[in-house]
């Protein structure tokens, strides 16, 4: 006989683990306990023959439940302590000096949705029905170890029945922390907009109210959503006009995977990642002709789709006719996702109609997770419900703070190998959310036990919130702090995914503050362990205006175009070919002549080397967009008229020396656009820059004698783009690397400056070489 200290590591809390310790330990006749730890780790003491320990350790392997992921067991032979039998300690506040976590929020799963739909079930009908394998995880946690008593139902003492199935190491619901039903646990209350409750049974009438046109805010798991009928044109359009979202794609929640197919197109890989525990968000192809309204997704070919991921979600559709709903974060624009009652009558009294809420509190905010399929690999957007708490792992054991950028910014916490990246937390040039992203900081450092820090990373743009943030943050805590140039994260993130020393790194992006000061965006860099250095980038155009070219984009293309023309043929070039983009200005006719001013003598006008300005400018020029209403629109809705186009008109773009000279590719569009198919200059444009970008890192690549191409971005979304890149490298013989669980845009630029700062902290990069 022996005993012996086991300690796991990994997800093994909040996924049915002691349990299955429990279950197996007896079937291999061992004595002794499990505990969970503070750290979120699982500590045993066993004690048995040698053999059946042997095949104890291999079964935790095995059999693990499916949502465990054990990164590590560590076994330490003891003294025999003489147990009479195998039992479930209490956990224990004390941690194990490992690395564990706890798994996100899952979708309800099969034995949950089933019992739902039971009339005979305690929980038929029941709103928050979970087990063990699927609820709330993350949006409750308020500390570790994972016990109910660490969540915000710790507010919902259990009945009798509930108790039992909790305690019963058997059960499906041993130790479901979020477990409760209709005697002991949260509800649902319907309310109008001025706060007066409607009786009955609340989430029948509120699919009775959405069928009838009304506007409903819905609380969920993660926060709040506002929901109409998808199927009426009129309630879409009030609840554009309401949200000031006046074209931003709507996400939408149909009842089914086959209602889905209704209309749009869902590949095998699209379907599993509908399907899964995750339940995001999946951008797919509108089918043709477009059977919901067209408001719903403007000038789009694509539209935002998920499925149902808890009960309330389906008991809404059972009582309901529409079998699509408009599902959309309950904000305005540029806020963040409001999750509780008391705001949600303060913020929201003129956007919803009525309010379908319960009486759980969200802890945690947690947007719903966006996701594409380009080219057919996962292109993460949006990382969020789902994904959060898990880990991305670098090559780098120290403790860090990354805190990203400024849109659809997300912060990542660093800690012995590994990267954990935060919830969405949006745009942090706004106060609410630059607020809503200390608190979940202090969150995350709480959960990961992270007192001390060796490190602060943060974007080398000196106006970002999260820049200030950072230096706030260094000086309080007493902590070193780095800054790294945008695109260089943008290509670390690839380094770090996909585990690479070093990549020729084309970064095509919308706006990222440059070493020298100006504004990059399609760059070609070699990254390495020990080197930084830009190769060559789209030759520098002016933007008048600055910033404002990003939401005029006329601006962006008339300092484009003026690289070649004088005043007078910038004015015949776009009263020929895009008169009404003079009109999308603020001030029409009279802000035109003062961009034309400003470019003629240098006035507030910076100069931009962006791919993104670059994709708007010929949006304007085809007359495909005019406004920028949401992040990335010009460039996207061009994407999709592209997708309309069948011929490559074979234009070029030039490289000379360092500049990719994307003026001249306007030259041959204005050459043509009298006469061509406008989708087919569209689509042809897509291609040449591809192509240059892709001859420009197969150049380099063979120059440094290296393999890898890496390819980051937010306009590494663009179907057309990547494909062709990606084609053009793997020809060449080099490997084509991209992300698939980083998110490709500044969502995921966290991941690439902890990966940096860890470059930085071993010795192999300076500060000069990050920012220089």
């Amino acid at each position: 006989m022996k005993a012996y200290h086991v300690h796991v590591q990994g997800i093994v809390q909040a996924v049915g683990f002691r349990p299955f310790v429990y279950r197996i330990a007896h079937e291999h006749n061992l004595k002794g306990y499990v505990k969970n730890l503070g750290d979120a780790g699982v500590e045993m003491v066993v004690e048995g023959k040698p053999e059946d320990i042997e095949a104890f350790i291999e079964d935790l392997y095995k059999k693990k439940p499916p949502l465990a992921r054990i990164e590590r067991i560590e076994k330490k032979e003891i003294p025999l302590q003489g147990f009479d039998r195998f039992y479930i300690e209490k956990s224990s506040k004390g941690g194990g000096g490992g690395d564990s976590i706890i798994p996100p929020d899952i979708a309800i799963c099969a034995d949950c949705l089933r019992e739902l739909f039971d009339p005979t079930d305690k929980r038929y009908m029941y709103p928050f029905i979970v087990c063990t394998n699927c609820g709330p995880r993350f949006t409750i946690i308020e500390d570790l170890p994972y016990d109910r008593e660490n969540t915000t139902m710790k507010e919902f003492p259990m009945c009798d029945y509930c108790e039992g199935e909790y305690k019963d190491p058997l059960n499906r619901r041993y130790h479901a922390e979020p477990t409760a039903c209709p005697v002991c646990g949260p509800s649902y209350r319907l309310y109008t907009n001025d706060g007066e409750e409607i009786y009955g049974d609340p989430l029948r009438k509120a699919a009775e109210l959405i069928d009838r046109g009304y506007i409903v805010a819905v609380k969920g798991i993660g926060g709040i959503h506002l929901a109409c009928d998808a199927t009426n044109e009129e309630a879409v359009a009030e609840l554009r006009r309401r949200t000031f979202r006046p074209q931003k794609p709507f996400a939408i929640m149909a009842d089914s995977i086959e209602t889905v197919r209704s209309f749009a197109y869902v590949s095998q890989e699209e379907e599993e990642e509908l399907t899964s525990y995750r339940r995001p968000i999946i951008t797919l192809r509108k089918r043709e002709p477009f059977p919901l309204p067209e408001n719903l997704a403007p000038g789009l070919h694509t539209i935002g789709v998920m499925l149902p991921y808890a009960g309330t979600h389906y008991i809404l559709f059972h009582w309901s006719r529409s079998k699509v709903y408009v599902m959309t974060s309950a904000n305005y624009p540029g806020m963040p996702m409001v999750k509780d009652n008391e705001r949600a009558f303060e913020e929201l009294k003129d956007v919803a109609d009525y309010f379908l809420l319960h009486n759980r509190k969200i802890l945690n905010r947690a947007d719903d997770s966006v996701i594409r399929f380009v080219d057919g690999r996962r292109a993460v957007i949006r990382r969020s419900r789902g994904f959060v708490p898990l880990p991305i792992e670098i090559p780098f054991e120290y403790n860090g703070l990354a805190v990203g950028a400024e849109l659809m910014n997300a912060f990542g916490v660093s800690k012995n190998g590994k990267v954990y990246p935060s919830q969405y937390i949006g745009n942090t040039g706004k106060v609410e959310v630059l607020e809503f992203m200390r608190g979940a900081i202090a969150h995350f450092r709480k959960i990961l036990r992270m007192e001390n820090l060796d490190l602060i990373i943060a974007d080398l743009h000196p106006t970002y919130n999260t820049t200030k943030l950072a230096m706030e943050l260094a000086n309080e805590l007493e902590v070193e702090l780095l800054q790294v140039q945008h695109h260089y994260a943008h290509i670390a993130s690839v380094l770090a995914e996909r585990n690479l020393d070093s990549a020729i790194g084309i970064a095509l992006d919308g706006v990222g503050y440059g070493t020298d000061g100006n504004t990059w965006g399609g760059e070609v860099l070699y990254l390495g362990y020990e080197d930084v250095e830009r190769l060559a980038h789209i030759s520098y155009y002016p933007l008048p205006g600055g910033d404002l070219a990003s939401y005029y984009p006329l601006r962006a293309l008339m300092g484009i175009l003026s690289k070649g023309h004088d005043t007078e043929e910038l004015v015949e070039i776009v009263e020929r070919c895009c008169p009404k983009a003079i009109e999308s200005l603020k001030y029409g006719k009279v802000e035109f002549n003062v961009v034309l001013n400003q470019l003629a003598k240098g006035i507030n006008t910076s100069y931009a080397s962006s791919t993104g300005r670059v994709l708007d400018s010929l949006a304007v020029l085809l007359n495909v967009a005019y406004r920028r209403h949401y992040e990335g629109e010009p460039a996207m809705k061009l994407e999709s008229f592209a997708c309309k186009g069948k011929n490559d008109l074979g234009f070029s773009v030039p490289v000379e020396g360092e500049d990719i000279r994307v003026e001249e590719l306007f030259g041959e569009v204005l050459d043509v656009i009298e006469n061509a198919n406008p989708a087919d200059i569209a689509y042809s444009t897509h291609l040449a820059i591809a192509r240059a970008f892709a001859e420009v890192a197969i150049e380099k690549a063979r120059e440094f004698g290296i393999k890898n191409v890496a390819l980051s971005g937010g306009v590494a979304y663009n179907e057309l783009i990547v494909k062709a890149i990606r084609k053009a490298v793997e020809a060449a013989g080099l490997r084509f690397h991209i992300t698939t669980e980083t998110p490709r845009g500044d969502n995921g630029i966290n991941v690439g400056q902890a990966f940096l700062g860890g470059l930085y902290l071993e010795g192999y990069l300076t500060k000069e070489d990050l920012m220089m």
